[in-house]
């Protein structure tokens, strides 16, 4: 795998350690169980896959050798580089501007920037609405462009679907940034149509049984199909892509909601005509970290700490995932974690960050589940898991846990 320069201040000590070890005595990835780390009155279990993916570490390394070639110039960024307020703070903090917020809301006109500044595509790819735009202006949008590679895959999957005649089914969130790019792709193309989850899936095979009506589809979907949406002629013959940091489990679960479906109205001679089998646009590093995670959750704990940001696809999946099984604290940064007493958190069915009182139980011994989403620095983890550490007394010393792995 290719080796990436990403700046010091995101690599760090221990875990980098910890996924050394890992890599050596399992190069084919093939054991997700965690890593256990013993200091005596607190253990943590730590996700056998976690923190920046390839596609994070590509968008960073052309992020910062973009700032590093330019001097002097105004470099802009379409929105944020990755779903992670430190790895943004920090571009802001190189004077790196944001055009737009992460809905897609205009920050920045365009009448402000010129053909001799530098705008750079973030990770989850950008509409082609938006490309024209800056080739209009005379910015070339490929030249600084951070589009993950596995997003890419998603949009070349879809073209394929459309050379097929199929309707492009996107498993996403219709305001996340890499669903409206995937969208703009494909609708260029072939109808198309994004469903949130499972129940708008099942609601969606009710249309196509003809149980419910083409009125009620355009008042559900509202906002979701493209142009020109015809119920009776492009629900005939369909495919799935997905979101990339979607519950790769929930989008199988959809994918086979619908191919049972195309079975039911056409019956399984016909299969092949109906419905194409996408199963390959799931992600690699989604999956890994998701598995990772069911793995984890095997374990025995007091609770579980996620950290990522929270606007995060992918670290909110990994919290939903955990939710399920025991208290878990989803965090952005160490600096949540105010004393042994209170820690903030981010409450996904309020959405919004709540103090939590008493979090630490009170043991002889303490178990720790620790994660984090696909765009959290390492280094950022290592910060964590060190302010744990400093809460409770008479521990063993990182060096001694760690040489004992």
């Amino acid at each position: 795998m290719k080796k990436f320069e990403i700046p010091i201040y995101y690599q760090s000590s221990i875990i980098s350690r910890i996924k050394e070890i890992r890599s050596i005595n399992d190069p084919r990835k093939k054991d997700y169980s965690p890593t256990m780390l013993d200091f005596g009155p607190v253990r943590f279990f730590i996700a056998r896959h976690f923190g920046f993916c390839y596609g994070v570490q590509n968008a960073i390394e052309i992020a910062y050798k973009t700032i590093t070639d330019n001097p002097g110039k105004k470099i802009y960024l379409l929105s944020e580089m990755i779903h992670n307020p430190g790895v943004n703070n920090d571009l802001q903090n190189l004077e790196v501007k944001f055009i737009m917020d992460t809905s897609g809301n205009q920050i920045i006109d365009w009448d402000e920037i010129s053909n001799d500044d530098i705008v750079i595509i973030p990770a989850f790819g950008t509409t082609l609405e938006i490309e024209n735009k800056l080739n209009e202006i005379g910015i070339d949008p490929y030249k600084y462009d951070t589009t993950c590679p596995f997003v890419e895959k998603v949009w070349n999957r879809s073209v394929s679907l459309c050379d097929e005649g199929s309707t492009v089914i996107i498993h996403g969130k219709h305001s996340h940034e890499e669903t409206r790019a995937t969208f703009s792709h494909s609708k260029e193309k072939s109808p198309s149509l994004i469903v949130r989850d499972i129940k708008e899936t099942e609601f969606l095979a009710s249309v196509i049984l003809h149980k419910k009506s083409k009125e009620e589809f355009y008042e559900y979907f509202e906002g979701k199909f493209s142009k020109g949406f015809d119920v009776e002629k492009h629900l005939t013959k369909i495919g799935v892509v997905n979101q990339t940091t979607m519950l790769a489990a929930e989008t199988t679960e959809i994918a086979s909601l619908l191919k049972q479906t195309m079975i039911k109205k056409y019956g399984i001679d016909k299969l092949d005509e109906h419905f194409a089998d996408t199963r390959d646009t799931l992600c690699y590093a989604t999956n890994d970290n998701q598995e990772a995670t069911v793995e984890l959750l095997n374990r025995d704990a007091d609770f579980a700490v996620v950290i990522g940001g929270y606007n995060s696809s992918n670290t909110s999946h990994i919290v939903e995932l955990c939710n399920k099984k025991l208290p878990t604290y989803f965090i952005s940064s160490a600096d949540k974690l105010l004393d042994e007493k209170n820690i903030n958190h981010f409450d996904l069915s309020l959405k919004e960050e709540i103090t939590t009182p008493n979090y630490l139980p009170v043991k002889d011994r303490i178990d720790i589940l620790l994660t984090s989403g696909a765009s959290c620095p390492d280094a950022e983890v290592d910060r964590v898991l060190l302010k744990l550490l400093a809460m409770f007394k008479n521990i063993k010393t990182v060096d001694a846990v760690l040489e004992g792995l």
